[in-house]
């Protein structure tokens, strides 16, 4: 079945913005949970990891609102990433309520910045926006009226 996602790639520090992200929708790690950079056979050619990225996250993922998936990684500087938050993404969340949203956006919102306050807007939705504690920017877009 065909899906989207989102990606998010940390630099060291996805499984704290995960373990944050699942305190906000609950639910459960998807697949085999949490997979470490440790967790990779070693192919003949390629250089040892060091011992400092093994417990690095390799890959996890959280379904958070009707059975859309957040993904993420930690991106170790030694496999060539290199992580730079910009204004070029957020993630959409459009709740069933009015409640929900507020819930939502106030736990997103805590150790962040709000971008702009809950309200209701001329195209006839509760929206408002928020950069969280991790640098991820969030919109929210309720139509319940």
């Amino acid at each position: 079945m065909a899906r989207v996602s989102t990606y998010l790639n940390f630099p060291h520090h996805t499984e704290e913005a995960f373990n944050f992200y699942k305190s906000v929708f609950g639910g459960e790690f998807g697949g085999d949970g949490i997979a470490r950079f440790g967790d990779i056979p070693a192919t003949e050619g390629t250089p040892p990891l060091a011992d400092t990225e093994k417990n690095l996250v390799m890959h996890i993922e959280l379904p958070i609102l009707g059975g859309y998936l957040l993904m993420g990684t930690d991106a170790p500087e030694s496999m060539g990433f290199s992580v730079n938050f910009g204004n070029n993404v957020h993630l959409n969340l459009e709740p069933d309520t009015r409640a929900e949203t507020k819930r939502l956006f106030d736990a997103l919102a805590s150790g962040g910045t709000i971008t702009q306050d809950l309200q209701d807007m001329f195209w006839g939705a509760y929206y408002g926006s928020c950069t969280d504690q991790f640098g991820v920017q969030w919109m929210f877009n309720c139509t319940e009226k």
